[in-house]
């Protein structure tokens, strides 16, 4: 039963078990001390016994400015290491590799001294324009971060230049007014995010595996779109990605109808997936956007659309989904409902997310655990 998704694959050094991943979710599950808590453990100690061939943890910033939300893992200095070394072994001892996420939410900052590329106003607020010696801070904290993670004990990290964040606001000519040495042409608004590749890699090492989390497409007029992204994944192809994983969509579009639409229809970003891959052949690429069903996983493999499949609010919703996928556990699979949005709800009031999917009992005895 779907040999292509539960066979082995290869990220670099990494030999994965099967082919789904799962992806990095914001759940705001660590406290605003932006340490590993009990609940982030538990939560990726269970993405660890799903049965998914990764794990891939989500959004530690690179430094506090750069955070999009309070309750968010901070990766900015050595302090936080041992308590990522705890997540880091929680999900490793399971025998699942282990990837950190490491994140800068620029102008999406939740903070009053949010910095981006150029001064526009998001959410009510005009970020700083980044001068030459921010840009050069926070190159130096995302190869800071990538240390971290590898002293840490994490299999790799991913840096997260997708959901319209830093890296993307640099990529995008919507979001990157400049006219210096890193805005105005494509070659030059790819400028910052491989320098962050670059500084990334020298840091940690070329045998260390350093995924990309990319944006294929903003979905906003005059946004990006695969004429300027597919040059940039041949770029960081080029500058030694371990992998791709590639999404679609940003803050901006999350609201507009043609996004709303599509985010209903089943494996809507894999087409965007696809055109990377053909285009970074040899570049290991990961396919995302709600695919609710194995059969649909087993396809995308199958047909070369993506070398693998990740999930995020899918398995949220049904940590069992590789599980029953396998047959090792009976039961259909609980999908995750589009037009639902309890978990983004929650993360906006600044809660813990949970799934209105879940058990009755499991809903109840995790809001008594967080008490809110």
């Amino acid at each position: 039963m779907f040999p292509t998704l539960f066979s082995q694959a290869k990220l670099g050094p990494l030999v994965l078990k099967n082919r789904i991943v799962c992806l990095p979710l914001y759940l705001a599950y660590p406290g605003t001390d932006n340490e590993v808590n009990d609940l982030v453990l538990d939560y990726y100690s269970e993405m660890a016994d799903s049965g998914a061939g990764l794990v891939v943890v989500e959004n530690a910033t690179v430094e506090p400015c750069g955070l999009g939300n309070p309750r968010t893992l901070l990766v900015s200095d050595d302090r936080f290491v041992p308590g990522l070394a705890r997540l880091a072994r929680s999900i490793r001892e399971r025998g699942v590799p282990a990837i950190l996420q490491i994140h800068h939410a620029g102008r999406y900052a939740r903070r009053e001294d949010r910095i981006a590329p150029s001064a526009l106003t998001t959410w009510g607020v005009v970020p700083r324009a980044m001068e030459a010696a921010d840009i050069d801070r926070v190159i130096a904290a995302f190869a800071a971060a990538a240390r971290r993670a590898q002293e840490a004990g994490f299999d790799g990290v991913e840096i997260h230049g997708g959901t319209g964040y830093l890296l993307t606001q640099f990529l995008s000519p919507r979001t990157n007014l400049r006219r210096d040495g890193y805005g105005g042409s494509p070659a030059k608004r790819m400028r910052f995010p491989l320098e962050v590749m670059g500084a990334v890699r020298a840091a940690v090492g070329d045998a260390y595996p350093v995924g990309y989390r990319f944006l294929a497409d903003e979905y906003v007029p005059e946004g990006l779109s695969l004429d300027e992204t597919l040059p940039f994944a041949l770029e960081l192809a080029r500058a030694g990605a371990a992998y791709l994983s590639v999404m679609a969509g940003c803050y901006d579009s999350f609201t507009l109808p043609r996004y709303l639409q599509d985010d209903r229809q089943e494996g809507f970003m894999a087409p965007f997936a696809g055109a990377v891959r053909r285009a970074v052949p040899g570049v290991p690429v990961v396919a995302a956007g709600r695919i609710q069903r194995p059969e649909t996983a087993e396809a995308i493999l199958r047909d070369g659309v993506a070398d693998l499949v990740g999930l995020a609010r899918v398995i949220f919703a049904d940590p069992l989904w590789p599980r029953k996928a396998r047959g090792e556990v009976p039961g259909p699979i609980q999908p995750c409902v589009p037009n639902c949005c309890l978990c983004t709800k929650r993360i906006v009031e600044q809660k813990p997310a949970y799934c209105g999917r879940w058990p009755r009992e499991r809903r109840q005895l995790f809001l008594d655990r967080v008490g809110e």
